[in-house]
């Protein structure tokens, strides 16, 4: 992972990484402790909802799209699940997959961290470019905005 927080604790909105079809970005930094639960540190950033606490289990892990974002998805591409003909539910093959990538990070100070970026990919250039447009400025780390940006 490129050098892109001076510091393990640095938790500011980064740039997404984008990819042929996607993007990836850093969405959570995991301190391990020796025989005791993890923390975690959720990365400042304006297109996944922050993860779930549950007391007994650590972090939910899944990734979701902040509401704003997934009503245009919705808009776009349909419901994120569909029904087959007898009512069995599905997922919508055009919206994006989702992948997480650990990678350990040693820091100068001794520091250890495990960074989970999560990794979004579209299945039709068509939609990925769309997005791109949207949320561009979301992509390269910009907070929302107040203000409705136009479609």
């Amino acid at each position: 992972m490129e050098q892109d927080h001076a510091e393990p604790t640095a938790v500011h909105a980064l740039p997404a990484q984008l990819l042929a079809c996607g993007f990836r970005f850093l969405l959570l930094r995991e301190y391990p402790t020796d025989g005791r639960p993890s923390a975690f540190a959720f990365i400042d950033q304006s297109l996944m909802r922050s993860p779930e606490r549950n007391a007994s289990h650590g972090l939910w892990f899944a990734g979701a799209f902040l509401p704003d974002i997934v009503a245009w998805l919705s808009d776009e591409l349909g419901r994120p699940s569909l029904h087959d003909d007898v009512g069995k539910p599905y997922r919508n093959p055009r919206w994006p997959s989702q992948s997480w990538r650990p990678e350990e990070r040693r820091w100068p100070d001794g520091a250890r961290t495990v960074e989970w970026s999560i990794e979004v990919t579209f299945d039709d250039d068509r939609c990925w470019a769309r997005f791109q447009r949207r949320w561009g400025e979301r992509l390269r780390g910009a907070p929302p905005t107040t203000a409705k940006a136009s479609a």
